[in-house]
């Protein structure tokens, strides 16, 4: 498998180091943008008045329906087949590079792209707990990881929606 991905280091094994870096500034410009946008929708969010002091949506039915769009997106096929992409970056490497220079560079950005898509929705949460709550960063985090990484986590990934719906639909029950 990696044979296939280092097909030309015999002959210049100097550019393997050099290729990383451009597969990883591909994969870092996708998660830069991501940044960029996240903070733009902050900033507007926060002029418009809708977050409180906290960095989390001031208002419950806003934050309900975050967590119940997140519920639901876990259960999506775009969001399986990302995770299927995010789980194995080998795999993905070995069915997905591109030589050259602006292969390595579009490989990492194809890669970012999915991881992002598996997990911009999970991070849209941090909208709902609050922007700066540590405590929240690492629970979705764990998340994160538990669904990439241990063999169950499709189921993971599904129960964590279904409870995501749960609590979304709770709190607008609750509201009501």
């Amino acid at each position: 498998m990696v044979t296939s991905l280092a097909w030309d280091r015999p002959a210049n094994s100097n550019l393997v180091p050099a290729t990383a870096l451009l597969f990883a500034s591909g994969y870092l410009l996708v998660w830069c943008g991501f940044s960029l946008a996240a903070t733009l929708l902050q900033w507007g969010l926060d002029n418009a008045g809708l977050l409180s002091e906290r960095m989390a949506f001031g208002d419950a039915i806003l934050a309900s329906s975050v967590l119940i769009a997140a519920g639901v997106y876990q259960w999506t096929p775009l969001k399986d087949a990302c995770l299927r992409h995010c789980r194995s970056p080998t795999e993905f490497l070995v069915r997905h590079w591109q030589s050259g220079s602006l292969g390595a560079v579009g490989t990492g950005v194809r890669h970012g792209l999915f991881c992002l898509g598996c997990c911009w929705m999970l991070m849209a949460l941090l909208f709902v707990g609050g922007l700066m709550s540590v405590t929240w960063i690492g629970a979705i985090s764990l998340f994160v990881l538990m669904e990439k990484t241990i063999p169950w986590g499709d189921w993971v990934s599904r129960l964590g929606g279904l409870l995501l719906v749960v609590w979304g639909v709770g709190n607008l029950v609750r509201i009501a």
